[in-house]
């Protein structure tokens, strides 16, 4: 049996993506095995038998059954939605899941002895927006939102209690993830390409960065074991940065449906977001966000394996096949 790589949130996303790949990886030879967690029994297909069930993630979260006999930790579980709670509720309700959690199963992961922690973070603890510069591992933090600073607040935290200990971190923040079955954003994003409306997003000249869930998880298995990523923080990213209209183009594109972008200016998109209290949301259609991952390919030799192209073509063609289902 090869060592053991305990992967939480096995039910979610990036988890369920990761397990995947761990065991296909697993099936031809690699030297590791997967673990999954998960908050309750669910009937998602994990490619392991060996899962665990931890309840919810706390302060409070026994994590002793989970860890025995585990050489690296992906803490891939945490919070990243609140939904009708106060703006003190929700800071609460993420720091005792992404704060509070990842620290408790931290402490536990030491008393365990385990070789590394990989913990996944999000750009969103550098800055919501760029303004001609890539963002990189060695900007000054500027989280704004009550998720982006919970996982900056976990990033200390975990950095403060591996220091001058035998196991090692690795941080990778990503950006908006997709791939198929991707939640949230995306899958949203999605749903407004295949309806097939004319949009008023033909003239959005930005740069974002965004990162398919086989980049991601390439990433993650590369840091699994490369030594040189040991105690290190990583931007992910596919490596190509593209405008709000590239990608709905070439989204719909995919499905077969007509462009249909009106080439409204943005300053007149910003107007109508203003007066609908809705220019939050445009800032993040619509604003910059770039990220700079010299760091993973010049230290790692890391390379992003999916391109753009084809990640986005596979995640439309699988959502359009999950349409046809219905």
């Amino acid at each position: 049996m090869g060592r053991i790589c305990l992967v939480t949130g096995a039910s979610g996303f990036v988890g369920s993506a990761l397990m995947r790949d761990i065991s296909r990886r697993g099936k031809g030879g690699w030297d590791f095995v997967g673990r999954g967690t998960m908050r309750a029994e669910t009937f998602t297909s994990i490619p392991t038998s060996d899962c665990v069930v931890v309840g919810d993630i706390n302060a409070k979260t026994n994590w002793q059954q989970a860890l025995s006999n585990v050489d690296v930790v992906v803490h891939a579980a945490g919070l990243a939605h609140v939904l009708s709670a106060s703006a003190d509720n929700c800071f609460a309700a993420f720091r005792a899941v992404n704060v509070d959690g990842t620290v408790n199963l931290a402490e536990q992961s030491l008393r365990g002895g385990i070789r590394r922690f990989i913990y996944i973070s999000s750009i969103a603890v550098n800055g919501s927006q760029t303004f001609g510069q890539p963002f990189n591992e060695n900007d000054a933090p500027r989280p704004i939102e009550p998720y982006a600073i919970s996982k900056l607040e976990a990033e200390v935290a975990l950095c403060k209690l591996f220091a001058e200990t035998q196991t090692q971190l690795v941080i990778v923040r990503p950006p908006l993830v997709y791939g198929p079955n991707a939640p949230g954003n995306f899958h949203r994003l999605l749903k407004l390409a295949s309806s097939g409306l004319p949009l008023p997003l033909g003239a959005i000249n930005n740069k974002r960065s965004f990162v398919a869930i086989d980049n991601l998880i390439d990433l993650i298995i590369t840091c699994i074991d490369h030594p040189a990523a040991a105690n290190q923080t990583f931007l992910v990213s596919d490596g190509e940065d593209i405008s709000t209209t590239q990608l709905l183009r070439q989204i719909r594109e995919t499905m077969g449906i007509p462009a249909r972008l009106v080439p409204v200016p943005l300053w007149l998109l910003e107007a109508g977001a203003t007066l609908l209290g809705k220019r939050d949301l445009l800032l993040r259609l619509c604003g910059n966000l770039q990220v700079d991952i010299s760091k993973a390919k010049d230290l790692l030799g890391w390379l992003p394996p999916v391109s753009v192209d084809e990640g986005l073509r596979v995640t439309a063609e699988h959502f359009l096949a999950d349409l046809s289902k219905v």
